[in-house]
């Protein structure tokens, strides 16, 4: 679990169900960490990411971004590139920089899951998460692939050999099999989400504003 702190007055928990692929999923995490560090001293969040695919069936070596995106929600290129734009300016909004033109294919992200169930056990999962996100939308990394993703793992303080053993196993897939089953049977449908104390859900990247106002109204509830 990943504790950002706020106070000790009121604990909730967080699952994030997001996917690395999900630009919205950036988005929405630094929008989330934005509201947290408004509420100071009212709220201690314990952020548990949970997994979800958006692409499941996408082969090894992925698929062009832009055929992709348009084949799959039926836009023009003009409408590509204005949704485009769209994230860019959000992402500038809550400091996170994606990295346009870098950027070229969607890939498979089921390994990166497994690495993240694996973090969340040894600690890490935010600082994984925050270094998936970085090397995908910024740096325009492959994150299917196994050497990115074990150098991506130790940048944010996991070991390599571990990371290693995992990629090369099938460890931890009946586990992110599982989580991505439960919340889809839930009717989580679309990421970012964002499930409060397993009971209330906040849909889509919101501002830090509106994340504030929830998790405030939630904390007074309890």
């Amino acid at each position: 679990m990943n504790q950002i702190r706020g106070n000790m007055n009121t604990s909730i928990t967080i699952d994030f169900v997001s996917d690395v692929s999900c630009p919205w999923c950036a988005v929405g995490l630094r929008s989330l960490e934005a509201a947290l560090v408004q509420l100071g001293d009212k709220v201690k969040a314990d952020i548990r990411f949970q997994p979800f695919e958006l692409n499941p069936n996408m082969p090894a070596k992925g698929q062009e971004i832009s055929e992709h995106l348009m084949k799959k929600y039926g836009l023009t290129r003009e409408q590509y590139e204005q949704n485009t734009e769209a994230m860019r300016v959000r992402g500038e909004e809550v400091g996170f920089e994606f990295g346009i033109g870098k950027r070229s294919r969607i890939y498979n992200t089921f390994d990166a899951h497994r690495l993240l169930y694996w973090a969340g056990l040894e600690g890490g999962q935010l600082a994984l998460k925050h270094a998936l996100f970085k090397a995908y939308f910024t740096d325009g990394e492959d994150p299917s692939d196994h050497e990115i993703l074990t150098e991506v793992a130790e940048k944010a303080g996991l070991n390599a050999t571990r990371t290693r053993d995992i990629l090369s196993s099938g460890e931890y897939a009946h586990e992110v099999r599982e989580r991505e089953r439960y919340y889809i049977d839930a009717g989580v449908n679309a990421v970012p989400s964002v499930i409060v104390n397993e009971r209330q859900l906040i849909r889509g990247a919101q501002p830090a504003g509106i994340y504030a106002q929830v998790l405030s109204e939630i904390a007074v509830m309890q």
